[in-house]
């Protein structure tokens, strides 16, 4: 099992918004709105790299209103 947390940016008041379908996401295991550089930080698993990079990060991204978005993969 890999686990990563991924970081978004969201566009101006997007926040709440992508929180509920970054939640739907398969792989997603918990979402929350943070205070800092970014604005949502998600915790992902899958199988492999290749199911959280190519599912999870690829799906989160490719939403609207996402402006950035940094993953983070677990090495313990």
């Amino acid at each position: 099992m890999v686990r990563a947390f991924i970081m978004v940016k969201t566009a101006a008041g997007k926040s709440e918004e992508l929180l509920s379908a970054i939640r739907d996401e398969d792989g997603v295991e918990e979402a929350h709105i943070v205070a800092g550089k970014y604005d949502i930080i998600v915790e992902a698993v899958g199988q492999e790299v290749y199911d959280v990079m190519q599912s999870v990060a690829t799906g989160i991204r490719n939403m609207g209103g996402v402006a950035d978005t940094r993953t983070y993969i677990c090495l313990e």
